[in-house]
């Protein structure tokens, strides 16, 4: 039988006509981009005194600047209007915008190049509201993390042929950069006519009134985005994501020229590889966090990115280039394996740390301006990105090496990182939760969709290891507010990240009765907040496998502030190596490591036929045999 999978939805005209509307933009975008930077950096010391590097640089900066003054504008029209039509709108501009750049190339005009590569920010800038707004109007929530992992495969994967192409064609002698231009204008024509069959799909705001002065509407679009915390951060950490990529791309010409002594054919190989890793990584994605938004791996991405840009460093120290060679003289040396790996690497962690920030943001921001919200995250990648091409220019100005620089960036990465994820706890506590669980176990999920996606509920759940809280958390998409005892609360390593998932500590009332009456009023706040509250009515772990009688403190909850109740059951923990077994205390003996545990979900009860008995009953008919 087959099972669903991110790949059905390139069957699907509610999804592939716009997929490939994209994926040809974006690889149009890097058939023009990469053909003029390689021009620029083999063949502009003929038409200008300007040094190659920053000729480089500044074209990044250029192709970024429409996004920080249009953004704003581009995420109103968005929302106000039908997008498929929008969409062939923008895409017969960027037929316009190509000509200018096939006249630019036929006729070795700078002038021109550069005036067609702002247009093309210029369209960029239209079409991002647009790719990230319309994917939750043709998806299910379960197939967002898929469908925006396919949107970032096919965004690199665009790059990378389109990367190859520009960087082949151009380099044909001797007409190389009108046979650029023209590819790129067919290639704008097909994404025209890809656009034709997009879907109907409607304005969210239709009565919105279009502020089209872009200032106050880029501060205004800033200020609603900041409204909401965790999509403010994933933004910043987007933005830092863009930063980080795009000082690397745009030093990939000057590293293979002046480090590794390649030609073209090298720069276009790095690029690749770059690119190929992202696509890769971006495809894990659906597969690693289960088909689910998955905050973990955030974390996971981020400590790839800085490991292996300090190792791209250290793999490039005592290489210098003595004469230019192509791909044959480059893949002769041993020491170039090691920076491809590295290269495929950082993309690959790359795409773990991009994709689950984009859903997020699609997930948890307000349907009526979501457009707005995506347009002011283009205006903070505009932002990062222009500032990485000026921080760029400037340390290779005082005098570091293109490898010195992407130390520097990678050690950035680690500040940036620790910063984020301090003011955002989940993303954080959902890595360790991640990690852990999916180092010891192989964790198979049933009836989880009887949890509601928002709103209060209490989850009760049956009590067999010290883990039993971090797998509820790495399964369950939603933050849970555990009330737990607070000797498993302090477990070492483990309390950190009870500490971090807002964990609610609870003592007996013969320990502690402050303890346990703070516990239920800030178990009552939660549900009134709306959150989930999580409760192991056994009140202690299992000694034996079996199921204690239920406690009645799921009751008291429930009687200062009703929710529904969902039972969880846990099966296959007992006997591992955070439980308790006849053979000894817990974490004493590794065992039942990598074994497939079970989480199962049952209807949810209303409040008011919450008995301890049903409860229990539940619990126990889905556990099973199975301890």
């Amino acid at each position: 039988m087959h099972s669903p999978n991110q790949f059905d939805l390139l069957r699907e005209r509610r999804f592939a006509p716009f997929f490939w509307t994209q994926f040809l933009g974006a690889g149009n975008d890097n058939v023009y981009k990469n053909a003029l930077v390689i021009f620029v950096a083999f063949q502009a010391s003929s038409m200008t005194t300007l040094d190659p590097n920053a000729l480089v640089n500044l074209a990044g900066a250029v192709f970024i600047a429409p996004f920080v003054l249009l953004s704003a504008t581009s995420g109103q029209l968005a929302d106000k209007y039908e997008k498929s039509r929008l969409i062939r709108w923008i895409k017969l501009f960027e037929i316009g915008v190509m000509a200018i750049g096939f006249a630019g190339f036929l006729w070795r005009d700078l002038t021109l190049l550069f005036v067609a590569l702002g247009l093309m920010g210029v369209h960029s800038t239209l079409f991002g509201p647009v790719k990230y707004a319309i994917l939750p109007q043709h998806l299910r929530p379960e197939e967002l993390i898929g469908g925006n992992g396919l949107v970032e495969m096919g965004t690199f994967v665009a790059i990378l042929l389109g990367t190859i192409a520009g960087g082949v064609v151009v380099a044909v002698q001797p007409g190389g950069p009108a046979l650029a231009g023209g590819l790129a204008v067919a290639i704008a024509v097909a994404g025209y006519l890809a656009s034709r069959r997009i879907p109907l799909t409607p304005a969210v705001a239709p009565q919105l009134r279009i502020n089209w002065n872009p200032f106050t509407e880029t501060a205004r679009s800033l200020r609603f985005a900041h409204g909401n915390r965790v999509v403010w951060l994933s933004m910043l950490g987007i933005s830092w994501f863009w930063f980080y990529g795009a000082t690397f791309l745009a030093q990939f010409a000057g590293f293979a020229r002046d480090v590794l002594g390649g030609n073209e054919q090298v720069v276009t190989l790095l690029l690749a590889l770059f690119s190929v890793g992202i696509g890769v990584g971006s495809l894990l994605c659906e597969r690693l966090s289960g088909r689910r938004v998955e905050l973990g791996l955030v974390p996971f991405g981020s400590i790839g990115l800085s490991l292996f840009a300090i190792d791209l460093w250290l793999a490039s120290r005592g290489l210098a280039a003595t004469s230019l060679t192509g791909l044959d003289g480059f893949l002769a040396r041993p020491a170039h394996w090691r920076v491809a790996a590295d290269l495929v690497l950082i993309g690959l962690f790359g795409g773990f740390y991009i994709v689950p920030l984009y859903a997020l943001i699609q997930e948890r921001s307000e349907p009526a301006h979501r457009s707005r919200i995506i347009a002011a995250n283009n205006i903070l990648n505009a932002v990062f990105m222009v500032a990485s091409a000026g921080v760029a220019i400037g340390l290779l100005q005082a005098g570091l090496s293109i490898p010195q620089l992407f130390l520097v960036t990678g050690l950035m990465n680690v500040a940036v990182a620790a910063y984020i994820f301090g003011l955002v706890p989940e993303f954080l506590m959902r890595f360790l939760a991640w990690l852990l669980v999916h180092t010891f176990y192989r964790v198979e999920q049933q009836g989880l969709e009887h949890i509601p996606e928002t709103g209060p509920c209490v989850v009760v759940c049956n009590h067999v290891s010290y883990v039993d809280a971090v797998v509820l958390a790495a399964c369950i998409r939603r933050p849970i507010r555990f009330v737990m005892d607070h000797r498993i609360f302090r477990v070492p390593v483990l309390s950190f990240i009870f500490r971090t998932m807002r964990t609610i500590p609870i003592a007996p009332a013969k320990e502690d009765a402050a303890m346990k009456e703070r516990a239920f009023a800030a178990a009552a706040q939660a549900l009134a907040d709306g959150e989930i509250v999580g409760i192991f009515p056994e009140g202690r772990l299992t000694e034996d496998g079996e199921m204690a009688s239920f406690r009645p403190g799921v009751q008291q909850i429930l009687a200062a502030t009703p929710a529904p109740v969902v039972p969880l059951a846990l099966r296959g923990l007992w006997g591992s190596f955070f439980s308790r077994s006849h053979r000894g205390r817990a974490m004493r003996r590794f065992r039942g490591v990598f074994s497939r545990i079970t989480l199962a979900a049952g209807a949810a009860v209303p409040p008011d036929r919450v008995t301890l008995d049903g409860l229990h009953a539940t619990v126990l008919e889905l556990r099973g045999a199975r301890r």
